[in-house]
């Protein structure tokens, strides 16, 4: 049962997500507009989520 709860808890491959979307570009993947755009889309996404979220915990601390 223990061993479920944790599985279920686990967001190592959500974090390493964040990270790779932020690391240095690798020279041998391939490259494309379509592929950089959907990156840069990504990027401007994940940082508006995590502003809206340091914004929502900021606003329910100060009330």
């Amino acid at each position: 049962m223990e061993n479920r709860i944790k599985k279920q808890f686990q967001l190592g491959e959500a974090f390493s997500y964040f990270f790779r979307v932020f690391r240095k570009k690798d020279p041998s993947r391939p490259d494309s507009f379509n592929l950089r755009l959907m990156h840069g889309i990504n990027k401007i996404s994940i940082v508006m989520f995590l502003f809206c979220l340091i914004v929502m915990i900021v606003r329910a601390f100060t009330r």
